[in-house]
């Protein structure tokens, strides 16, 4: 039996006490994230900072970038453990880099398309938010189901995952019902549909490599997750850096995403540097997120579940936040039946999650808690 007070001690690696208190700091993180970017984002005259997603892209990832590779240096995560090397173009590393490092460059996709999805006049907010979250889990579904089939991933989808993963969709689909009418144009939005299918893309490539990775351990064999993260991170920031470099030097069309990158640069914003720091806590939350991915003996069905419904219900509540820190518009009764509806889908993950950790114990996969 789960106690809260679990949340504030040290827990081992795979139980459901690890598993807490990872969504508990991705969803304190998510709370800061998802209101600091509604507030730098609010008109001045409603108590906002005026920015626009494109400035706020540009001043908060790369201190959240620099932010998670500095600790990853002074934790010396870089140092990634493995029972398997290769030489490739000369050099000698784990084989495993092979893919770390294009995940790398794939996060590095992944960040700014997220920003971005937001900045589109014809789509709001909350629609991005639904199409991104609701995206994510039903990829997480379909690669157990090709990780299977492959014979990658020997655990079974509980049928309790599957009922959870009904009950997310329903959530995140329940919104579209109720959205205005111009809220559907991203449909023919070329921009748009671009954006988002490289992020979906990459995402979907992404939680691939991060399942193949979990899932092909010999047993006993070292799995270093926290290595896998720290190159991961490495190769990201790298990708975001030189590609900043790159979009500041080439020309541009006036009024153009790279235009606006480039006016933020040269024309910054009067509380740019209030911005920067903003990036912080989505840089901290980047580990949960990472982490909950990839969480041991889980299926990609249950940690992108996690990790998604934790997002949706810190959404909500940054919703709140900001709706009493500066007048937002507060939370629609709609809001308040998808929030009834995922805390209904963590109803049902729980119960697969004590059948998953029965599993674990039995198999010695996990040790269990002590009281």
């Amino acid at each position: 039996m789960f106690k809260p007070g679990a949340l504030f001690r040290k827990t081992h690696e795979g139980t459901t006490e690890r598993l807490l208190q990872l969504a508990a700091g991705y969803f304190g993180t998510y709370v800061i994230t998802g209101s600091l970017v509604k507030f730098f984002m609010a008109a001045k005259e409603h108590g906002g900072m005026g920015m626009t997603g494109i400035e706020f892209l540009v001043y908060s990832t790369l201190i959240s970038s620099l932010f998670c590779i500095s600790l990853v240096i002074y934790w010396k995560w870089y140092k990634f453990k493995s029972n398997n090397y290769t030489t490739f173009l000369g050099i000698y590393m784990p084989k495993e880099f092979l893919y770390i490092i294009p995940s790398g460059v794939l996060t590095a996709i992944i960040i700014p398309t997220t920003t971005l999805l937001y900045t589109f006049k014809g789509v709001s907010v909350m629609v991005a938010m639904i199409i991104m979250r609701g995206s994510v889990i039903i990829v997480s579904r379909i690669i157990d189901s090709i990780q299977i089939k492959q014979g990658i991933l020997h655990k079974k989808v509980y049928r309790e995952e599957n009922i959870g993963v009904i009950f997310a969709i329903s959530a995140v689909a329940l919104k579209l019902v109720f959205v205005e009418k111009g809220d559907f144009d991203f449909i023919h939005n070329f921009a748009f549909m671009a954006i988002f299918l490289s992020y979906i893309i990459a995402y979907a490539i992404r939680i691939y490599i991060m399942n193949f990775y979990k899932n092909t351990r010999p047993k006993n064999a070292i799995y270093d997750y926290k290595g896998f993260f720290g190159i991961e991170q490495i190769s990201a920031s790298a990708t975001i850096i030189i590609s900043m470099i790159v979009i500041l030097l080439v020309s541009a069309n006036h009024g153009s995403v790279i235009d606006q990158f480039q006016q933020a640069v040269s024309q910054p914003h009067e509380r740019w540097l209030s911005a920067v720091w903003a990036g912080i806590p989505y840089g901290i939350g980047a580990f949960f997120s990472v982490f909950l991915f990839m969480f041991q003996g889980r299926t990609a069905t249950f940690a992108g579940l996690t990790n998604r419904l934790t997002s949706l219900i810190a959404g909500t509540v940054a919703t709140l936040v900001v709706w009493q820190w500066i007048g937002n518009n507060p939370p629609k009764i709609v809001d308040w039946i998808g929030l009834f509806l995922i805390f209904i889908a963590i109803y049902f993950m729980g119960r697969g999650e004590k059948k998953r950790t029965a599993e674990l114990l039995k198999a010695h996969e996990i040790v269990e808690e002590e009281d």
